[in-house]
């Protein structure tokens, strides 16, 4: 399969050190709802926040970042113990659970809160994302070409208290039947056995 020739050729640029505790990198991709329900069912990841990263507005609220106009986007911080989950298998997972080729778009999300991006924490993560985008344009993974945004970590500012853990407390939400569920089943299909 595609995902396990991807996944040992991550390996030569896998350079976590090893013994940390745990990690932190911040996700943007698309409606932060879904990455949250996607991460937080991960072994190794210790916890999953929702909340608004690059943009000019401090402590932005949702209604001003859903129109589009502090620049934020939404984002997930994953706090993750490496030594459980290397951060090549969480950007793995991070590839395939949205779509890094649509710009300030994940399905009929669209706006710049809405784009992919990568707010690296540290050096090693962004040598990490760097390789593995050039790994995925080398070998054509996307038929488009991939636009996701790499920048060093900014500010983070927590979502409101109801977008947390959103899929687990509102299973019967249209958005979370018709969008997130469908992600949960293809993180059944190509990461069982990353799954908790």
């Amino acid at each position: 399969m595609r995902y396990y020739f991807f996944i040992l050729s991550l390996i030569i640029v896998n350079l976590t050190v090893m013994g940390q505790n745990s990690e932190k990198i911040t996700l943007g991709m698309g409606c932060f709802w879904c990455g949250d329900a996607v991460f937080s069912r991960i072994d190794g990841v210790i916890s999953v926040e929702s909340g608004y990263s690059g943009g000019h507005v401090e402590n932005p609220t949702y209604r001003e970042v859903t129109q589009g106009t502090t620049e934020h986007a939404e984002v997930i911080q994953v706090t993750f113990n490496p030594e459980v989950v290397s951060f090549s298998d969480i950007l793995a997972i991070f590839w395939e659970m949205h779509n890094p080729t649509t710009l300030n778009r994940q399905a009929a999300d669209v706006g710049t809160q809405y784009r992919s991006a990568i707010f690296y924490h540290n050096d090693t993560q962004k040598r990490i994302a760097e390789a593995q985008i050039e790994l995925l344009t080398k070998e054509k993974y996307f038929d488009d070409p991939i636009v996701t945004e790499i920048t060093e970590r900014e500010t983070f500012y927590p979502a409101e208290d109801y977008h947390q853990d959103f899929y687990d407390n509102n299973k019967n939400n249209g958005y979370c039947r018709f969008v997130i569920e469908p992600k949960l089943k293809k993180l059944q299909k190509l990461f069982q056995e990353k799954i908790k």
